[in-house]
Protein backbone atom coordinates (compact mmCIF):
# COMPACT_ATOMS: atom_id res chain seq x y z
CA UNK A 1 0.00 0.00 0.00
CA UNK A 2 1.62 3.49 -0.82
CA UNK A 3 -0.10 6.48 0.98
CA UNK A 4 1.72 9.93 -0.64
CA UNK A 5 0.94 13.64 0.10
CA UNK A 6 2.34 16.42 -1.69
CA UNK A 7 2.72 19.82 -0.60
CA UNK A 8 2.11 22.63 -3.39
CA UNK A 9 4.28 21.64 -6.13
CA UNK A 10 4.51 25.60 -7.21
CA UNK A 11 6.42 25.90 -3.65
CA UNK A 12 9.92 26.43 -3.97
CA UNK A 13 11.83 25.07 -1.05
CA UNK A 14 15.32 27.21 0.33
CA UNK A 15 18.34 25.54 -1.64
CA UNK A 16 21.29 24.14 0.52
CA UNK A 17 23.76 27.10 0.40
CA UNK A 18 20.65 29.25 1.38
CA UNK A 19 20.38 27.54 4.95
CA UNK A 20 24.02 27.37 5.08
CA UNK A 21 23.92 31.07 4.57
CA UNK A 22 21.50 31.55 7.62
CA UNK A 23 23.44 29.63 9.94
CA UNK A 24 26.32 31.54 8.93
CA UNK A 25 24.69 34.33 9.68
CA UNK A 26 23.75 33.14 13.19
CA UNK A 27 26.95 31.87 13.92
CA UNK A 28 28.45 35.58 13.64
CA UNK A 29 25.84 36.69 15.95
CA UNK A 30 26.37 33.89 18.41
CA UNK A 31 30.35 34.49 17.95
CA UNK A 32 29.92 38.21 20.19
CA UNK A 33 28.01 36.61 22.81
CA UNK A 34 30.94 33.98 22.78
CA UNK A 35 33.78 36.47 22.76
CA UNK A 36 32.43 38.34 25.92
CA UNK A 37 32.37 34.77 27.28
CA UNK A 38 35.63 33.72 26.47
CA UNK A 39 36.92 37.49 27.72
CA UNK A 40 35.08 37.95 30.94
CA UNK A 41 37.68 38.21 32.79
CA UNK A 42 39.71 41.02 30.51
CA UNK A 43 36.66 42.77 30.27
CA UNK A 44 35.92 43.06 33.25
CA UNK A 45 39.29 44.68 34.59
CA UNK A 46 38.90 46.78 31.77
CA UNK A 47 35.22 48.02 32.58
CA UNK A 48 34.78 47.50 35.96
CA UNK A 49 38.45 47.68 37.65
CA UNK A 50 38.44 47.09 41.36
CA UNK A 51 40.72 45.69 44.14
CA UNK A 52 38.89 42.33 44.16
CA UNK A 53 38.89 40.36 40.99
CA UNK A 54 36.03 38.44 42.00
CA UNK A 55 34.22 41.75 41.99
CA UNK A 56 35.17 42.55 38.85
CA UNK A 57 34.50 39.29 37.42
CA UNK A 58 30.79 39.54 38.83
CA UNK A 59 30.43 42.87 37.42
CA UNK A 60 31.76 41.49 33.71
CA UNK A 61 29.24 38.54 34.08
CA UNK A 62 26.56 40.72 35.16
CA UNK A 63 26.66 42.47 32.07
CA UNK A 64 26.64 39.95 30.08
CA UNK A 65 23.19 38.82 31.16
CA UNK A 66 21.97 42.33 30.37
CA UNK A 67 22.69 41.11 27.24
CA UNK A 68 19.97 38.36 27.65
CA UNK A 69 17.44 40.61 29.63
CA UNK A 70 16.40 42.26 26.49
CA UNK A 71 16.17 39.40 24.33
CA UNK A 72 12.50 39.11 25.19
CA UNK A 73 11.50 42.66 23.38
CA UNK A 74 13.90 41.64 20.25
CA UNK A 75 11.86 38.10 20.30
CA UNK A 76 8.80 40.13 20.40
CA UNK A 77 8.64 42.27 17.82
CA UNK A 78 10.94 40.86 15.66
CA UNK A 79 9.91 37.55 15.86
CA UNK A 80 6.06 38.91 15.05
CA UNK A 81 7.87 40.34 12.26
CA UNK A 82 9.11 37.68 10.83
CA UNK A 83 5.15 36.30 10.85
CA UNK A 84 4.22 39.65 9.40
CA UNK A 85 6.73 40.19 7.04
CA UNK A 86 8.73 37.52 6.53
CA UNK A 87 11.92 35.13 8.25
CA UNK A 88 14.03 37.39 5.49
CA UNK A 89 13.44 41.17 6.43
CA UNK A 90 13.55 39.83 9.67
CA UNK A 91 16.91 37.89 10.01
CA UNK A 92 18.49 40.88 8.25
CA UNK A 93 17.21 43.25 10.73
CA UNK A 94 19.19 41.05 13.41
CA UNK A 95 22.58 41.84 11.27
CA UNK A 96 22.16 45.30 11.52
CA UNK A 97 21.62 45.30 14.95
CA UNK A 98 24.51 42.96 15.46
CA UNK A 99 26.92 45.14 13.53
CA UNK A 100 26.39 48.11 15.95
CA UNK A 101 26.51 45.88 19.14
CA UNK A 102 29.53 44.52 17.77
CA UNK A 103 30.86 47.48 16.66
CA UNK A 104 30.38 49.45 20.00
CA UNK A 105 32.74 46.42 21.64
CA UNK A 106 35.51 47.07 19.50
CA UNK A 107 35.57 50.74 19.85
CA UNK A 108 34.14 51.36 23.36
CA UNK A 109 36.79 53.48 25.28
CA UNK A 110 37.88 51.92 29.20
CA UNK A 111 36.92 53.05 32.32
CA UNK A 112 40.59 54.16 32.62
CA UNK A 113 39.83 56.49 29.73
CA UNK A 114 36.30 58.09 29.96
CA UNK A 115 35.32 56.65 33.69
CA UNK A 116 31.96 56.13 34.85
CA UNK A 117 30.42 56.59 31.00
CA UNK A 118 32.55 53.54 29.87
CA UNK A 119 30.54 50.73 31.80
CA UNK A 120 26.99 52.58 31.38
CA UNK A 121 27.83 52.59 27.36
CA UNK A 122 29.16 48.90 27.91
CA UNK A 123 25.12 48.65 29.13
CA UNK A 124 23.71 49.97 26.19
CA UNK A 125 25.91 48.07 23.53
CA UNK A 126 25.16 44.85 25.36
CA UNK A 127 21.47 45.64 25.03
CA UNK A 128 21.40 45.83 21.31
CA UNK A 129 23.08 42.89 20.80
CA UNK A 130 20.60 41.24 23.23
CA UNK A 131 17.96 42.34 20.77
CA UNK A 132 19.60 41.33 18.15
CA UNK A 133 20.09 37.77 18.95
CA UNK A 134 16.77 37.62 20.76
CA UNK A 135 15.08 38.14 17.22
CA UNK A 136 17.87 36.24 15.68
CA UNK A 137 16.56 32.83 16.99
CA UNK A 138 13.08 32.27 16.18
CA UNK A 139 13.36 33.38 12.65
CA UNK A 140 16.32 32.02 11.66
CA UNK A 141 15.40 28.93 13.77
CA UNK A 142 12.03 28.84 11.70
CA UNK A 143 13.90 29.58 8.30
CA UNK A 144 16.01 26.28 8.83
CA UNK A 145 12.99 23.92 10.07
CA UNK A 146 10.82 24.77 7.33
CA UNK A 147 13.23 24.28 4.68
CA UNK A 148 13.90 20.97 5.75
CA UNK A 149 12.77 17.81 3.34
CA UNK A 150 10.87 15.14 4.65
CA UNK A 151 12.27 13.12 7.83
CA UNK A 152 14.90 15.72 8.37
CA UNK A 153 13.60 18.37 9.80
CA UNK A 154 15.75 17.97 13.20
CA UNK A 155 19.03 17.47 11.74
CA UNK A 156 18.54 20.47 9.66
CA UNK A 157 17.27 22.49 12.70
CA UNK A 158 20.57 21.31 14.55
CA UNK A 159 22.55 23.60 11.79
CA UNK A 160 21.58 26.10 14.51
CA UNK A 161 23.24 25.04 17.51
CA UNK A 162 26.15 24.38 14.84
CA UNK A 163 26.17 27.54 14.21
CA UNK A 164 27.04 28.02 18.41
CA UNK A 165 29.77 25.58 18.08
CA UNK A 166 31.24 27.57 15.12
CA UNK A 167 31.34 30.75 16.76
CA UNK A 168 32.66 29.09 20.07
CA UNK A 169 35.55 27.39 17.62
CA UNK A 170 36.50 30.70 15.96
CA UNK A 171 36.43 32.68 19.57
CA UNK A 172 38.20 29.94 21.48
CA UNK A 173 40.96 30.02 18.51
CA UNK A 174 41.31 33.80 18.10
CA UNK A 175 41.88 33.75 21.97
CA UNK A 176 44.67 30.87 21.88
CA UNK A 177 46.39 32.70 19.26
CA UNK A 178 46.54 35.92 21.07
CA UNK A 179 47.46 34.12 24.70
CA UNK A 180 50.38 32.64 22.50
CA UNK A 181 50.91 36.56 20.76
CA UNK A 182 50.38 38.60 23.35
CA UNK A 183 52.14 39.77 26.51
CA UNK A 184 49.56 39.84 29.45
CA UNK A 185 49.45 43.07 29.39
CA UNK A 186 48.72 43.61 26.17
CA UNK A 187 45.67 41.48 25.78
CA UNK A 188 44.23 43.15 29.10
CA UNK A 189 44.54 46.77 27.65
CA UNK A 190 43.62 45.99 23.83
CA UNK A 191 44.15 42.71 22.80
CA UNK A 192 40.65 41.65 23.92
CA UNK A 193 39.35 43.93 21.30
CA UNK A 194 40.76 41.54 18.42
CA UNK A 195 37.89 39.14 18.21
CA UNK A 196 35.00 41.93 18.26
CA UNK A 197 36.91 43.78 15.29
CA UNK A 198 37.60 40.52 13.49
CA UNK A 199 33.06 39.80 14.16
CA UNK A 200 32.63 43.36 13.00
CA UNK A 201 34.90 42.76 9.52
CA UNK A 202 32.66 39.23 8.71
CA UNK A 203 29.37 40.78 9.39
CA UNK A 204 28.98 42.62 6.04
CA UNK A 205 29.79 39.34 4.26
CA UNK A 206 26.62 37.65 6.15
CA UNK A 207 24.45 40.80 5.81
CA UNK A 208 24.98 40.32 2.07
CA UNK A 209 24.29 37.08 1.63
CA UNK A 210 20.55 37.32 3.80
CA UNK A 211 19.61 40.19 1.52
CA UNK A 212 19.37 37.36 -1.44
CA UNK A 213 17.72 34.69 0.62
CA UNK A 214 14.07 32.69 -0.76
CA UNK A 215 11.66 33.25 2.06
CA UNK A 216 9.90 30.28 3.73
CA UNK A 217 6.84 32.08 4.75
CA UNK A 218 3.82 31.89 2.23
CA UNK A 219 0.63 33.94 1.49
CA UNK A 220 2.43 37.27 2.93
CA UNK A 221 -0.17 39.37 1.91
CA UNK A 222 -2.16 37.57 4.46
CA UNK A 223 0.40 37.44 7.47
CA UNK A 224 1.07 41.26 6.85
CA UNK A 225 -2.63 42.20 8.05
CA UNK A 226 -1.71 40.48 11.08
CA UNK A 227 -0.55 43.15 13.97
CA UNK A 228 1.80 42.33 16.71
CA UNK A 229 -1.07 42.22 19.17
CA UNK A 230 -2.87 40.12 17.08
CA UNK A 231 0.12 37.30 17.18
CA UNK A 232 1.23 37.64 21.02
CA UNK A 233 -3.21 37.49 21.76
CA UNK A 234 -3.17 33.92 19.74
CA UNK A 235 0.50 32.94 21.13
CA UNK A 236 -0.60 33.53 24.94
CA UNK A 237 -4.40 32.39 25.08
CA UNK A 238 -3.93 29.37 22.29
CA UNK A 239 -0.21 28.20 23.30
CA UNK A 240 0.29 29.01 27.01
CA UNK A 241 0.79 25.48 27.96
CA UNK A 242 3.75 25.40 24.73
CA UNK A 243 5.15 28.34 25.56
CA UNK A 244 5.70 27.37 29.69
CA UNK A 245 6.74 23.66 29.03
CA UNK A 246 9.16 25.55 26.69
CA UNK A 247 10.60 27.60 28.86
CA UNK A 248 11.39 25.12 32.01
CA UNK A 249 12.45 22.73 28.99
CA UNK A 250 14.85 24.97 28.37
CA UNK A 251 16.46 25.17 31.58
CA UNK A 252 18.55 22.26 32.05
CA UNK A 253 19.52 22.62 28.48
CA UNK A 254 20.50 26.14 28.41
CA UNK A 255 22.26 26.20 32.40
CA UNK A 256 24.48 23.24 31.42
CA UNK A 257 25.41 24.88 27.92
CA UNK A 258 26.56 28.15 29.92
CA UNK A 259 28.15 26.17 32.28
CA UNK A 260 30.42 25.00 29.41
CA UNK A 261 31.33 28.35 28.01
CA UNK A 262 31.72 29.34 31.90
CA UNK A 263 34.61 26.50 31.61
CA UNK A 264 36.98 29.09 30.37
CA UNK A 265 36.84 31.39 33.27
CA UNK A 266 36.22 28.18 35.80
CA UNK A 267 39.55 26.60 34.55
CA UNK A 268 41.54 30.28 34.95
CA UNK A 269 39.73 30.72 38.59
CA UNK A 270 38.79 27.97 40.00
CA UNK A 271 41.59 25.20 38.61
CA UNK A 272 44.17 28.01 38.54
CA UNK A 273 44.90 26.26 34.38
CA UNK A 274 46.97 28.48 32.49
CA UNK A 275 45.00 30.83 29.79
CA UNK A 276 46.08 28.77 26.68
CA UNK A 277 44.82 25.49 28.02
CA UNK A 278 41.18 27.56 29.16
CA UNK A 279 41.32 29.10 25.52
CA UNK A 280 41.89 25.69 24.28
CA UNK A 281 38.49 24.26 26.00
CA UNK A 282 36.48 26.66 24.54
CA UNK A 283 38.02 25.53 21.09
CA UNK A 284 37.26 21.48 22.39
CA UNK A 285 33.69 22.54 23.82
CA UNK A 286 32.91 24.47 20.04
CA UNK A 287 34.53 20.81 18.08
CA UNK A 288 31.81 19.04 20.09
CA UNK A 289 28.66 21.69 19.74
CA UNK A 290 29.56 20.83 16.02
CA UNK A 291 29.40 16.95 16.26
CA UNK A 292 27.42 15.88 18.61
CA UNK A 293 24.64 18.34 17.49
CA UNK A 294 24.52 16.96 14.16
CA UNK A 295 24.57 13.40 16.01
CA UNK A 296 21.58 14.83 17.90
CA UNK A 297 19.49 16.01 15.15
CA UNK A 298 20.20 12.56 13.07
CA UNK A 299 18.86 10.77 16.46
CA UNK A 300 15.96 12.77 16.88
CA UNK A 301 14.76 12.35 13.13
CA UNK A 302 15.55 8.67 13.56
CA UNK A 303 14.79 7.79 17.18
CA UNK A 304 12.15 10.17 18.21
CA UNK A 305 12.08 13.32 19.80
CA UNK A 306 11.91 12.55 23.63
CA UNK A 307 14.52 9.77 23.65
CA UNK A 308 17.00 11.54 22.20
CA UNK A 309 15.72 14.69 24.85
CA UNK A 310 15.52 13.01 27.84
CA UNK A 311 17.68 9.80 27.95
CA UNK A 312 21.46 12.24 27.62
CA UNK A 313 19.94 14.11 30.27
CA UNK A 314 19.51 11.39 32.80
CA UNK A 315 23.07 10.49 32.30
CA UNK A 316 24.15 13.69 32.84
CA UNK A 317 22.29 13.80 36.21
CA UNK A 318 24.47 10.79 37.16
CA UNK A 319 27.89 12.16 35.81
CA UNK A 320 27.86 16.23 37.02
CA UNK A 321 29.14 15.87 40.36
CA UNK A 322 31.11 12.78 39.99
CA UNK A 323 32.75 14.66 36.74
CA UNK A 324 33.54 18.06 38.70
CA UNK A 325 34.81 16.20 41.37
CA UNK A 326 37.56 14.46 39.28
CA UNK A 327 38.03 17.82 37.67
CA UNK A 328 38.85 19.21 40.79
CA UNK A 329 40.90 16.13 42.27
CA UNK A 330 43.21 16.20 39.53
CA UNK A 331 43.70 19.30 38.10
CA UNK A 332 45.13 17.75 35.04
CA UNK A 333 44.44 19.11 31.46
CA UNK A 334 43.58 15.75 30.13
CA UNK A 335 41.22 14.58 32.71
CA UNK A 336 39.54 18.37 32.60
CA UNK A 337 39.47 17.96 28.60
CA UNK A 338 37.94 14.36 29.11
CA UNK A 339 35.16 15.50 31.22
CA UNK A 340 34.23 18.51 28.78
CA UNK A 341 34.42 16.29 26.00
CA UNK A 342 31.66 14.16 27.81
CA UNK A 343 29.25 16.81 28.94
CA UNK A 344 29.70 18.37 25.77
CA UNK A 345 28.05 15.37 23.69
CA UNK A 346 25.45 14.24 25.97
CA UNK A 347 24.37 18.26 26.42
CA UNK A 348 24.24 18.53 22.95
CA UNK A 349 22.73 15.43 21.49
CA UNK A 350 19.71 16.03 24.12
CA UNK A 351 19.79 19.93 22.78
CA UNK A 352 19.30 19.17 18.81
CA UNK A 353 15.74 17.72 20.12
CA UNK A 354 14.82 20.00 22.38
CA UNK A 355 14.85 22.83 19.47
CA UNK A 356 12.99 20.76 16.90
CA UNK A 357 10.64 20.04 19.42
CA UNK A 358 9.62 23.18 20.57
CA UNK A 359 10.15 24.91 17.20
CA UNK A 360 8.02 22.47 14.91
CA UNK A 361 5.32 22.25 17.89
CA UNK A 362 4.14 25.71 16.72
CA UNK A 363 2.09 26.27 14.12
CA UNK A 364 3.59 27.84 11.10
CA UNK A 365 1.43 30.88 10.70
CA UNK A 366 2.87 32.37 14.63
CA UNK A 367 5.93 29.89 14.96
CA UNK A 368 8.58 32.19 14.54
CA UNK A 369 6.77 34.61 16.87
CA UNK A 370 5.94 31.38 19.64
CA UNK A 371 9.17 29.76 19.60
CA UNK A 372 11.09 33.40 19.87
CA UNK A 373 9.30 34.13 22.97
CA UNK A 374 9.52 30.46 24.52
CA UNK A 375 13.50 30.45 23.46
CA UNK A 376 14.16 34.23 24.58
CA UNK A 377 12.07 33.92 27.87
CA UNK A 378 14.37 30.66 28.29
CA UNK A 379 17.43 31.68 27.31
CA UNK A 380 16.88 35.07 29.49
CA UNK A 381 15.65 33.50 32.93
CA UNK A 382 18.11 30.42 32.69
CA UNK A 383 21.02 31.87 30.68
CA UNK A 384 21.67 35.45 31.26
CA UNK A 385 21.65 34.23 34.80
CA UNK A 386 23.78 31.19 34.33
CA UNK A 387 27.66 32.82 34.74
CA UNK A 388 26.47 34.92 37.84
CA UNK A 389 24.88 32.23 39.53
CA UNK A 390 27.76 29.86 38.97
CA UNK A 391 30.53 32.81 40.18
CA UNK A 392 27.96 33.44 43.39
CA UNK A 393 28.10 29.98 44.09
CA UNK A 394 31.52 29.06 44.60
CA UNK A 395 32.32 32.26 45.92
CA UNK A 396 29.81 31.55 48.73
CA UNK A 397 30.87 28.12 49.59
CA UNK A 398 34.16 27.92 48.63
CA UNK A 399 33.38 24.78 46.58
CA UNK A 400 34.58 24.49 42.63
CA UNK A 401 32.27 21.66 42.88
CA UNK A 402 29.11 23.43 43.97
CA UNK A 403 28.03 24.64 40.63
CA UNK A 404 26.79 20.63 40.30
CA UNK A 405 24.11 20.93 42.53
CA UNK A 406 22.38 23.92 40.36
CA UNK A 407 22.76 21.74 37.39
CA UNK A 408 21.17 18.46 38.33
CA UNK A 409 18.17 20.52 39.78
CA UNK A 410 17.88 22.40 36.38
CA UNK A 411 17.85 19.29 34.23
CA UNK A 412 15.34 17.54 36.40
CA UNK A 413 13.58 19.80 35.20
CA UNK A 414 14.37 20.01 31.81
CA UNK A 415 13.43 16.24 31.58
CA UNK A 416 9.87 16.30 33.78
CA UNK A 417 9.65 19.23 31.23
CA UNK A 418 10.09 17.07 28.05
CA UNK A 419 8.54 13.96 29.82
CA UNK A 420 4.89 16.00 30.03
CA UNK A 421 5.15 17.50 26.97
CA UNK A 422 2.40 16.25 24.18
CA UNK A 423 5.05 16.11 21.22
CA UNK A 424 3.20 17.10 17.46
CA UNK A 425 4.15 14.64 15.01
CA UNK A 426 6.35 15.92 12.57
CA UNK A 427 4.87 16.56 9.17
CA UNK A 428 6.65 15.94 6.17
CA UNK A 429 6.37 16.50 2.55
CA UNK A 430 5.81 13.48 1.29
CA UNK A 431 4.88 9.82 3.44
CA UNK A 432 4.75 6.56 1.57
CA UNK A 433 4.21 3.31 3.38
CA UNK A 434 5.04 0.19 1.74
CA UNK A 435 3.42 -3.27 3.05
Amino acid sequence: MSITTNTDPREKRPSRNEVFAVTLGAAVEFFDFSAYATFAVLIGNAFFPSHSPVISLLLSVAVFGIGFIVRPLGAIFIGSYADRAGRKPAMFLTMILMALGTGGMAFLPSYQSIGLAAPVLLVIVRMIQGLAWGGEAGPATTYILESAPAGKRAFYASWQIVAQGMAGITAGLIGYLLTRTLTPSQLADWGWRIPFIFGLTILPVAIYIRRNLHDTLENKAEAVKKNTRYLLTDVFTQHRGLIISGIFMLSGSTITQYFLIYMTTYAMNDLHFSSGIAMSSTILIGICVVLFSLAGGWMADRYGRKITIIAPRIILLILFMPGLEIITTYRNEYVFFAVIVLFSALQCISGSGVLVTLCENFPKSIRSTGFSIAYAFGITLFGGTAQFVFSWIIKATGNPVSPGYYLIAANLVCILSAALLKVKAPRTAMLTLNT
